[in-house]
């Protein structure tokens, strides 16, 4: 293998591991280093370990001369639909497109992390920071009412973010970075064929979509020491534009029926080259760091998140009879949320220390008519307990477990038109939805 093939693999191969269930609100993840146990609260201020290159760069300034942290996080999402009146087309509640709930459409996802922070000199510091922003799946058991629609969506990131921190002084501390990030996109579902087709047998022609693409973003921070015991800290994360390409390709059930359909719909155009533009959203954080005791610390958060950069993802043809045409629009028209978390630590040794966390996380879905069935997204509410552990005083071991209660989504996805080719008819219903989270983070001093 050549190193420059080598080289390409690399990123591909990172790619597949930095995915899971969207923890956070939409499709963005929030497992990006310690704190779990707090619900994230105080993550821009309380800058203990390195994943603070994540949060908030100018927290290196408050390490020591070298540190690294390094975590897994299992995210259980759990999204069951509860039909009430679904709409298939021409299938009929009773066709081979209308048959069953999907089962759960929820499962595993696991988050790694890493972090290294350097000291340059007592007041500039360089880090490194490799996580995963952004991520979804959703699967649904097949066939389903609206499998149409979507049976299959699944994203994925890579970010790369190099920092750099300084101290101005003992109050304040400034800090970058800039961030490689990279997107992957996968997306099933069933093409919707008409029952009254000249095929003698109603046929099962599954459409393919894959796009990704690389592109960068930026991020600073900075962090006011107001006293030994109060910190407070600002972050903002740039949003990232992306020019994804990719295919689109079908496949049938294997039958001379579902053969000759996929043939015919290629040569209409169901097959080819497709691009989409996507610009995934800036966020903006402020955070509280406040001993009130020997024993307690009391963290918070206010974060804003700019989902509204979001709104109908074009994707077009770029190849074959219709290129140039519109392939498909996912509407989803999200909107700007906000994040509220409120944390705190109790000292119960000098090695061990109890973390509790509660937060309210708002949805970026508007409402039932714009909730896709690739992301059937809620506000959420955390509630969150943890553990950190010192074997010594140079290493830290921190144990997390959230569970995060989802409102009932609620959802009225109406995509009937009356070309069968792109029927794919109104969804509508409840999904029964929550999110477990368990993760660990180790970090080391020295």
């Amino acid at each position: 293998m050549s190193p420059q093939i080598s080289m390409k693999l690399v990123p591909a191969l990172l790619l597949a591991v930095f995915s899971g269930g969207a923890s956070a609100s939409g499709f963005q993840l929030l497992e990006q280093g310690s704190g779990l146990g707090n619900a994230y609260a105080g993550s821009a201020a309380k800058s203990n370990d390195a994943s603070t290159v994540y949060w908030n760069p100018a927290g290196m300034t408050q390490l020591q001369g070298r540190a690294v942290s390094g975590g897994l996080t299992a995210v259980k999402t759990s999204f069951k639909f509860n039909d009430q009146g679904s709409q298939v087309g021409e299938f009929g509640p009773a066709g081979p497109l209308g048959a069953g709930n999907g089962g759960d459409a929820g499962g595993w996802g696991f988050i790694p992390n890493a972090y290294l922070s350097w000291a340059l000199s007592k007041d500039l510091y360089v880090g490194l920071g490799i996580g995963a922003p952004f991520g979804l799946t959703t699967k649904y058991d097949d066939p389903w009412r609206g499998s149409a629609q979507s049976n299959e969506f699944d994203i994925k990131t890579l970010n790369i973010n190099p920092s750099i921190a300084f101290r101005v002084n003992e109050v304040v501390s400034l800090g970058a970075g800039l961030n490689w990030q990279k997107i992957s996109a996968e997306y099933y579902r069933q093409v919707a064929i008409s029952s009254s087709a000249r095929f003698g047998a109603l046929p099962r022609v599954r459409s393919h979509m894959s796009i990704d693409d690389d592109a960068w973003g930026w991020n600073i921070g900075a962090l006011f020491t107001l006293s030994p015991a109060t910190k407070v800290g600002l972050s903002y994360r740039s949003t990232i534009q992306y020019h994804t390409d990719g295919k689109v390709k079908l496949n049938s059930d294997g039958s001379p029926a579902g053969n000759l359909t996929a043939s015919a719909l290629s040569t209409a155009g169901g097959a080819s080259k497709v691009k989409a533009d996507l610009e995934v959203p800036d966020t903006f954080i402020l955070s509280v760091s406040q001993k009130l005791s020997d024993r307690w610390e009391l963290l918070g958060d206010v974060s804003w998140t700019g989902w509204s950069s979001i709104k109908n993802v074009d994707i077009y043809r770029t190849s074959g009879p219709q290129s140039g045409a519109l392939a498909q629009t996912l509407d989803a028209n999200f909107q700007n949320t906000y994040r509220v978390a409120l944390g705190a630590n109790y000292t119960l040794s000098e090695a061990l220390k109890l973390q509790f966390g509660l937060a309210y996380d708002q949805t970026p879905v508007k409402n039932a008519t714009s909730r896709l069935t690739s992301l059937p997204d809620n506000d959420r509410t955390w509630f969150t307990i943890g553990a950190q552990w010192k074997p010594a005083k140079e290493q830290t071991l921190e144990l997390g477990l959230a569970y995060l209660y989802v409102k009932d989504p609620s959802i009225y996805k109406n995509e009937t038109t009356a070309n069968p080719l792109t029927n794919r008819g109104t969804v509508i219903g409840d999904y029964d939805a929550s999110v477990w989270i368990m993760g660990a983070q180790y970090s080391l001093a020295f």
